[in-house]
């Protein structure tokens, strides 16, 4: 590994891991480019909403071939409760960037307010609970720091979000905060300049659906994401779809990377997505960007 390579990557380690006030820290929760079908992650309101349960596994490999790059694997099911106007879902997150790994279970719960003809309010709530683990032991270092000789251990960091979620037919317009709790994760005998922190992250969502004709359609959809003292992320995506089974498209975080992405409804319940993405950053040079996988099943419980 070249000297540069090296260099890159220990500093991405550094401000992930370090979270103090003073220090530039980085965004904890993952990111995901087809992130217009993968809502319940970051907003409790869209619990339910599909008027349908919904299962969908993502597995995301971010900038492939550059060491201790990201890996996110998430398992999420949703679905609204039969002559109730509320939803409940489930989530389960795997990530893991370099030495750190988080795996979390959440819970999902939403209540629809009927606001007019076509748009409904869902108001929802987030719960649950995460595991870390900042490997630090395997960090090569140039000179020798205490703060490397062992592990940081979270087993147990509860924490709860909230999320509101406007929808019709064809619009939908969201906020949510999907962890409120600031917990530590730094190891207790960290000086106060290396504690580390959940930081909260603020979400703003939007899309609507343009019917062409009776064969074409345009999905637009967006997404702002705010964290203190870590730039903001804003995400742009456009899907063209012939006859709403083939779905082709492009994507750009600005100032971060643009994407490719394609989506096929292969039965009626079936939707499979894949997304390709490269980054505008010096990272470039590194890595062979972004892959992202993702498959989603709807299924009637209620039929």
């Amino acid at each position: 590994m070249n000297i540069r390579k090296k260099i890159a990557q220990l500093a991405i380690m550094l401000l992930i891991i370090s979270g103090s006030a003073g220090v530039v820290t980085a965004q904890q929760d993952p990111m995901y480019t087809q992130y217009m079908d993968n809502l319940l992650i970051v907003n409790p309101g869209y619990a339910g909403t599909k008027e349908i349960g919904n299962f969908m596994v993502v597995a995301r490999n971010q900038w492939v071939s550059f060491d201790g790059a990201p890996r996110t694997r998430t398992f999420s099911f949703h679905t609204p409760v039969k002559d109730l106007s509320l939803g409940v879902g489930f989530s389960v997150l795997s990530d893991k960037i370099g030495p750190l790994s988080q795996t979390g279970l959440y819970f999902d719960y939403s209540y629809w307010l009927r606001i007019n003809q076509d748009f409904r309010l869902s108001l929802g709530l987030k719960g649950g609970f995460s595991f870390y683990r900042a490997d630090l032991t395997s960090l090569e270092t140039i000179n020798p720091d205490p703060i490397y000789q062992r592990d940081i251990f979270k087993n147990f960091l509860p924490n709860f979000g909230v999320g509101g979620f406007l929808f019709s037919e064809n619009t939908y317009l969201g906020i949510s905060v999907p962890k409120l709790v600031e917990n530590k994760i730094s190891r207790d005998d960290y000086s106060s300049e290396y504690i580390g922190r959940e930081k909260i992250h603020f979400y703003l969502m939007g899309g609507h659906i343009f019917t062409v004709n009776e064969f074409i359609k345009i999905k637009s959809h967006s997404m702002l994401k705010i964290v203190k003292n870590a730039p903001v992320s804003f995400d742009l995506t456009a899907l063209a779809g012939l006859k709403d089974q083939f779905w082709f498209g492009t994507m750009m975080r600005l100032g971060d990377s643009w994407g490719l992405l394609a989506q096929v409804n292969a039965t009626e319940n079936l939707l499979i997505g894949y997304s390709y993405d490269l980054s505008f950053s010096e990272l470039n040079t590194f890595n062979n960007g972004t892959h992202e996988v993702m498959v989603s099943y709807n299924l009637n419980f209620f039929k």
